[in-house]
């Protein structure tokens, strides 16, 4: 059973707050003279209008430019991050990671979960790629390079795996630049589907 509500005759106080409406006009709430200021400021912005007349201005537009697309973007991402001769010392730390330590590396980040059935034919790179990917915690991996990325994670003290550098140093050199350094989520998100009518 419910506790019965005191009165204010039981207790001997008077209640110190009054009942609240929310209906009409007549309870909103505002400052004095605020009405006031602002009609004034609308009829200073209206007089303003009047006055002035419309500046017209010719604009040419070029078409023949196109937007840069996501590949494009982050090829030269790649360019500009390769264009440093010297090497930083996660760079070389990261050079001298060796495939037995990426393995160790793997079997830590998936120790406790499941087998992965579906990547069964991708390499222990491009696994390793993907968990990058899809670790948010160094930011979005979203049109913006892996090397990029995890260089600008470092940079904000974020730590990120120096085996993922290694594996981006490695296939650096690659033919395929765009596949090494464009994220799983960047060629989902710009894929096109083409549909049959």
């Amino acid at each position: 059973m419910p506790p019965r509500r005191r009165s204010a005759g039981a207790t001997g106080k008077s209640p110190s707050q009054s009942t609240l409406a929310f209906h009409g006009a007549s309870n909103k709430v505002t400052k004095p003279g605020a009405r006031a200021t602002n009609a004034k400021k609308n009829l200073l912005t209206e007089s303003a209008k009047k006055d002035e007349k419309p500046e017209v201005v010719d604009v040419k537009v070029k078409v023949e430019e196109e937007a840069p697309t996501a590949e494009a973007a982050i090829i030269e991402q790649t360019e500009q991050a390769q264009e440093p001769a010297q090497s930083t010392p996660e760079e070389d730390e990261a050079r001298l990671v060796k495939p037995k330590q990426l393995q160790a590396y793997w079997k830590k980040q998936n120790a406790g979960s499941a087998p992965r059935y579906h990547q069964d034919d991708v390499s222990l790179e491009e696994k390793i790629l993907r968990k990058f990917d899809m670790t948010g915690q160094f930011g979005p991996c979203v049109g913006i390079a892996r090397l990029k990325r995890w260089n600008r994670a470092q940079r904000l003290g974020l730590n990120p795996p120096i085996e993922v550098l290694a594996v981006l140093l490695q296939e650096q050199d690659s033919k395929d630049k765009i596949s090494v350094q464009r994220s799983v989520m960047d060629d989902i998100l710009n894929s096109r589907s083409e549909i049959e009518a």
